[in-house]
């Protein structure tokens, strides 16, 4: 889908003509929190702040496709409400 829209978007270029906006589809971009679970082996992510996005895979392409899958469909929904943001991560050193 996202190929027919460039090329839409490409001819209309061309053509000059004006870009209908109900053809444009926008990407969004979430920062997920991996991680391996030692009894399993598998990889296992969230989106932090997303309610329902998590999802497992035994490779990490896998858990990628499962987590765009799970967010795709929690969008069609409607736009979230994110409850908070990912920041980053932190070293804690103790004696």
């Amino acid at each position: 889908m996202i190929g027919a829209t460039v090329a839409a978007f490409q001819a209309n270029v061309r053509a000059r003509k004006p870009i209908d906006q109900s053809e444009v589809q926008y990407m969004r971009t979430y920062t997920a929190i991996v991680e391996r679970c030692a009894e399993t082996g598998l990889y296992v992510g969230h989106v932090p702040g997303f309610p329902g996005t998590h999802s497992q895979g035994a490779t990490l392409e896998e858990l990628n496709a499962n987590l765009r899958e799970v967010v795709a469909l929690l969008l069609d929904d409607g736009e979230p409400v994110l409850d908070g943001e990912y920041v980053g991560t932190q070293t804690v050193t103790v004696e």
